[in-house]
């Protein structure tokens, strides 16, 4: 038993010190990129697993129509990114492969299919790797319900709470284990000031803090702390704190839910918090999300890779709006709006109003290239 102990200090004093020297870093770190001053902005596109490269490929002909001027133009390059796929990822033993997080990190933005994560051993998840090794600290997803006065804007912290060090836990055999869970100044601050950001400039007004800070009073009460301490700086900003366990049923309340707007929160709970509120818009294959940094940006759907569809032979099926949403939210990121615009417009004639070519993600409805070719026709239609 000893010997499990003195194994488990040592490797908590490890993990200790890179977690202070990572704070370290983030306190030196500079402003963000400016897109527009660019000769050339690369997009990635990685499929990934399952159905990611069934809709990553109907995404990557979106983004080849919508910017075909400026890829004909060298403006804009979109290259496509192997190897980020399960199989790839055992063989090698790495979360990301070397040689693909150098093709990734070669890009500006990434636009990412979804990615399988092992149950149990040791092997990272692909999307806790790439926030991580790309510092996309703030996870963004938008959830809109216009005939409920619905229209939330979720921040979620991405690269730290339980997620960073999920694999690096302790365990003794058959006696216990160990999870850690970090919270950083510098990280906290960031994803606040970015929350805070988001809602000055758009004109919203309330911000709602999610934590646990009554039980994790560390963690979550620092993160409770210094998102008080940002939110002193945006005085005509309403922030109040919820917990996640009454925040989870808040959304289900007809009567108050319309009331919030944009929402902060640690890791995990933005994790969960955000499938129950896609759930609400009308699945997790209705909404986008995107992964901002300073330096990098990803953008992703945010369901899983449906290995059971595989399975089943009906991937083809796959409903594709989830990554469409991404890829609109790629385009406003990089600074083409009137194409975002375009294909937001095309996409809610399309889910909403039209409704003409419907995917089921059975073989009941449309395959997924029958609904691209579909937003590619109205985008074609509509007038500029």
């Amino acid at each position: 038993m000893e010997q499990y102990i003195s194994s488990a200090v040592s490797q908590f004093e490890k993990l200790l010190r890179e977690q202070i020297a990572r704070q370290q870093k983030m306190e030196k770190d500079s402003g963000a990129i400016d897109y527009s001053a660019l000769d050339k902005i690369i997009i990635g596109v990685c499929g990934g697993d399952g159905i990611g490269p069934i809709i990553s490929a109907e995404s990557e002909k979106l983004l080849r129509f919508l910017l075909k001027d400026e890829v004909e133009s060298g403006k804009v390059e979109i290259k496509t990114i192997e190897g980020l796929t399960i199989k790839n990822r055992i063989e090698k033993n790495q979360a990301i492969p070397d040689d693909v997080l150098a093709e990734i990190k070669s890009c500006h933005v990434i636009l990412k299919g979804p990615t399988t994560t092992l149950k149990g051993g040791t092997l990272e998840s692909a999307n806790v790797a790439m926030r991580r090794e790309l510092d996309l600290y703030a996870n963004v997803r938008p959830v809109c319900v216009p005939e409920e006065n619905i229209d939330w804007t979720f921040f979620r912290e991405n690269t730290e709470g339980e997620y960073v060090l999920g694999s690096k836990g302790v365990e003794i055999p058959d006696t216990l284990a160990f999870d850690f869970k970090v919270t950083t100044n510098a990280g906290t601050r960031r994803i606040a000031r970015a929350a805070f950001e988001y809602a000055r400039n758009n004109g919203k007004k309330n911000v709602a803090i999610v934590t646990k800070a009554n039980i994790m009073k560390k963690t979550d009460g620092k993160f409770s702390e210094i998102c008080h301490e940002i939110a002193k700086e945006y005085p005509e900003i309403n922030a109040d704190e919820w917990y996640i366990d009454i925040m989870t049923a808040n959304l289900v309340n007809e009567k108050i839910r319309s009331g919030f707007e944009v929402f902060l929160m640690p890791n995990l709970y933005g994790d969960i918090i955000t499938d129950e509120a896609a759930q609400i818009q009308g699945g997790v294959g209705t909404a986008g999300s995107m992964n901002l940094g300073d330096r990098y940006a990803m953008f992703e759907a945010i369901h899983g890779s449906a290995p059971r569809m595989i399975e089943q032979g009906i991937g083809g099926y796959a409903n594709p709006t989830s990554i469409f949403k991404a890829t609109e939210m790629l385009l406003n990121h990089i600074g083409f709006k009137a194409q975002a615009a375009k294909l937001k417009k095309a996409l809610s004639i399309c889910t909403e109003t039209e409704k003409k070519v419907v995917v089921t993600g059975d073989t009941d409805g449309a395959t997924c290239a029958e609904f691209s070719k579909y937003v590619m026709d109205t985008i074609y239609s509509l007038k500029d």
